[in-house]
């Protein structure tokens, strides 16, 4: 029975990804520890790999489509990679499956899901529109990348600001595998203001690959990464995911987010309170 239970939840993942494109991790983490009763270490250390796979299949899609800023990309993975063997090292000193170790994965994820939920409530009541031609003082357009967008648009506000970003995510995401999604949206939002959103998407969902992949073989180094529940959980979201990107301009994506954002906060809070 199990088996047809981690089909149907991958599905329901990789439908609502689909939908909102909000992170794997957020939903898949909680539903594993609090349905399936699997345990902490394991959930996220499989969960890991499973965004890896999925989100693989994402940027090879917005590649062919000349989405990824590969410039913003690139400085995200300058901190988030370092942080995350970082984190793994640590993980492999104190014991993965220790119940210090435990306790910490369940907080930290926990008030990760807490910021997920506000990042995604904040989309949905503030979603941004593509920003318009930029224009000099003599009101001529300026010079744009391959994207279309100003060339200065993949120029943060600091160049160290991405940087210590990546490093914050990609420490977070390797203890819990949540991070990647709503909350990167979110911040990146900040930090490339003049960036347009579906490149923001792109260069989100694209940093995450390595992170993720990272991360995951890291922690399956530990053992904390059940091989055959992975495959289950892929059955079901490759459809899942094919299907939401379908409906995503048939459903009402606001009240889908706030919902989500409730949902996510609930599971949050419950975690802390563990």
């Amino acid at each position: 029975m199990h088996d047809i239970g981690f089909v149907i939840a991958g599905f329901a993942v990789g439908l609502i990804v689909g939908l909102t494109g909000v992170g794997g991790g957020s939903l898949m983490t909680p539903i594993l520890i609090f349905f399936f009763g699997v345990k902490p270490y394991m959930a996220v250390g499989t969960d890991l790999l499973f965004a890896a796979f999925t989100k693989a299949g994402g940027t090879i899609s917005l590649m062919r489509q000349r989405l990824v800023p590969w410039r913003v990309v690139g400085q995200l993975c300058a901190g988030s990679l370092p942080a995350s063997f970082a984190t793994l090292y640590a993980l492999h000193e104190l014991g993965a499956a220790s119940a210090a170790v435990q306790k910490l994965m369940t907080t930290t994820l926990g008030c990760a899901l807490l910021l997920t939920a506000g990042a995604t409530l904040f989309k949905a009541i503030r979603m941004r529109k593509p920003p318009q031609r930029v224009m000099d003082s003599q009101g001529q357009r300026v010079a744009t990348g391959g994207g279309g967008e100003p060339t200065d648009a993949m120029r943060a506000r600091h160049w160290s600001l991405p940087v210590l970003f990546g490093a914050l995510i990609g420490c977070l995401v390797t203890l819990t595998s949540v991070g990647a999604g709503a909350i990167g949206v979110t911040v990146l939002l900040v930090l490339f203001p003049l960036l347009p959103l579906p490149r923001i998407i792109a260069a989100d969902i694209a940093y995450a690959v390595p992170l993720t992949l990272v991360a995951g073989l890291g922690h399956a180094s530990l053992g904390s990464v059940d091989w055959e529940l992975l495959l289950k959980l892929l059955a079901g979201s490759l459809p899942g995911i094919w299907i939401g990107a379908q409906l995503i301009h048939k459903t009402p994506e606001r009240l889908v987010r706030s919902l989500l954002a409730l949902l996510l906060a609930y599971a949050g809070t419950k975690l802390i309170a563990v």
